[in-house]
């Protein structure tokens, strides 16, 4: 078969994230422009004969940290070995463009665990996507919309959560389409920050990072009463037993799940400040 790999069109970028809707993944509806903007040399096709049939993406944090995601190979293209071609692919190809000894991080889908650890990647924790219907809270004061001269602020904590700078994909991130950015700031300062945005199904709380339970609760009482009577989902690392808490305390159930899995030692993260998780795709 005339099979070829190489660098997405935004255009192709788009119809993997349509094929993301289709496996039940329910991207954000302005995921791709984010996606493109913090990296558009990190998405890849395979295609056959000229067609588009499977895709990958391998996104650089600055060369310090690679992130997997997108990897679909369209259902009636599986089980010839494809997958295997295209992974190998992208980690050749992301690994020239990372770090020596920088580590490359995936949220995969449980039956493909097997799999990436046969190709490397060490498990390291679930994360679960919960559901509910939200409702209307009562939540703090200290809750506040973000403005433009919190970024530097919203950075510091971004990369203490996230374990690594990504400037260019916050700034695009804290400004979609269809979403709302809140803040929790007291005397000491900022405590925690969350964002909450559109989706094909419903809208996704994602990241939610605060420095105790309390402060991550309030703000999910305000993100959630931004979208009232809508479907709303939070992906919480399940090593974070203040996330499962506040997931339980408000009838979340769960729907989905990814395994975290790192090709390389496990980034510093602190997780007991982590609520929900920015998104599967790139982290």
């Amino acid at each position: 078969m005339n099979e070829k790999i190489g660098k997405m069109t935004k255009s192709e970028l788009l119809i993997a994230v349509d094929w993301a809707k289709q496996e039940g993944w329910n991207p954000g509806l302005y995921d791709a422009e984010v996606f493109w903007k913090m990296d558009p040399d990190g998405f890849y096709a395979l295609k056959r004969e000229g067609k588009m049939i499977g895709s990958i993406s391998g996104v650089s944090y600055n060369g310090k940290f690679g992130f997997g995601g997108i990897f679909i190979i369209k259902p009636e293209y599986r089980g010839e070995g494809l997958g295997t071609k295209l992974a190998k692919y992208l980690f050749k190809t992301l690994s020239l463009r990372l770090d020596k000894d920088a580590v490359i991080g995936i949220d995969g889908v449980f039956k493909m665990q097997p799999i990436y650890e046969k190709w490397g990647f060490k498990f390291y924790h679930r994360n679960l996507r919960m559901e509910s219907i939200a409702e209307k809270h009562k939540y703090s004061r200290n809750v506040k919309i973000i403005t433009v001269n919190d970024f530097e602020q919203i950075l510091e904590l971004d990369k203490e959560c996230f374990g690594f700078d990504r400037t260019t994909f916050l700034k695009a991130w804290l400004s979609l389409p269809d979403s709302k950015s809140l803040k929790y700031v007291n005397e000491s300062g900022l405590q925690g920050y969350g964002v909450i945005r559109k989706c094909i199904t419903g809208y996704k709380i994602g990241p939610l990072f605060a420095s105790n339970y309390e402060t991550a609760e309030e703000l999910f009482k305000g993100l959630t009463s931004y979208v009232a009577g809508e479907t709303v989902y939070l992906d919480i690392p399940e090593i974070n037993k203040n996330a499962v808490k506040l997931a339980r305390k408000y009838n979340m159930k769960e729907m989905f799940g990814c395994a975290r899995m790192y090709l390389g030692n496990s980034p510093k993260i602190h997780y007991k400040k982590i609520y929900g998780v920015t998104t599967f795709e790139l982290g």
